[in-house]
């Protein structure tokens, strides 16, 4: 199988960039788009240029490190799939596809399909997690839940942090990532306990650096966890509560 490869390549945040275009040959349609990438890069290194920088980590689907844009679309033409599982079985002999990196304000390019998604780890930074001293935290059976919170929380919970609902939104919108966030710690007896300064300072981090939702569903659509367009509501439900009660919690 022959892929024929336009690549974005940029050397720093600073330079403008352009494309580059590659042959690739002696393609498997089995092969996933990172290995595309790592066979191009073997043949651009044994001709004596530089390899293309990505990034990738598991490559199982879970640490959300793969993200590119593949033909314009996030993470690539198969929906809700990562772009470390997007296999080239989805594309013709000798076709012709576009990698680039993620395109958003919010995500300047480091070099190449390479680029900075920090505000997303700020955002969890300043309430992504419960507060709970050590040796406090009561035994697991003293704090009933409902199997259907349970599910709807874990549900929630599965988001990998990739990054492709800003990318994928027109507004560069963070709704989706930030509510899942909200919705899956508002739903479990501990972390609820903090739920309004937890929503206040989880949006006040977002606000500055994303855009508002644009209610189209763009998100969901390339969410490799399949995390529900719910989600985004939670924003403004969470946004609302913490003013109504801001001295509850």
């Amino acid at each position: 199988m022959k892929l024929i490869v336009r690549v974005w390549r940029q050397e720093g945040p600073e330079d403008a960039g352009q494309f580059e275009t590659h042959e690739v040959n002696d393609l498997e349609p089995s092969m996933s788009i990172l290995e595309l990438l790592d066979k191009m890069n073997d043949d651009i290194v044994t001709a004596g240029g530089d390899p293309v920088v990505f990034e990738s980590d598991c490559r199982e689907g879970i640490c959300g490190a793969c993200g590119i844009t593949i033909d314009r679309r996030a993470h690539g033409p198969v929906p809700r799939t990562p772009a470390c599982h997007q296999r080239l079985a989805s594309f013709d002999d000798g076709q012709t596809i576009t990698l680039e990196p993620f395109r958003s304000a919010a995500y300047p390019v480091i070099a190449d399909l390479m680029v900075e998604r920090g505000y997303l780890t700020d955002v969890l930074n300043v309430g992504g997690a419960p507060s709970v001293a050590p040796g406090t935290a009561p035994d697991a059976d003293s704090d009933r839940i409902t199997h259907e919170d349970s599910e709807r929380a874990l549900d929630f919970a599965a988001c990998i942090g990739c990054g492709a609902c800003v990318a994928a939104c027109p507004n560069g919108s963070a709704n989706l990532y930030v509510g899942a966030k909200l919705a899956h710690l508002s739903l479990l007896p501990i972390p609820a306990s903090e739920r309004g300064r937890r929503a206040r300072e989880m949006i006040a981090e977002m606000d500055p650096h994303f855009g508002p939702c644009s209610l189209h569903g763009e998100c969901a659509e390339v969410c490799p966890a399949d995390i529900p367009l719910l989600a985004v509501s939670y924003v403004n439900r969470e946004r609302l509560r913490a003013a109504v009660r801001q001295h509850d919690d």
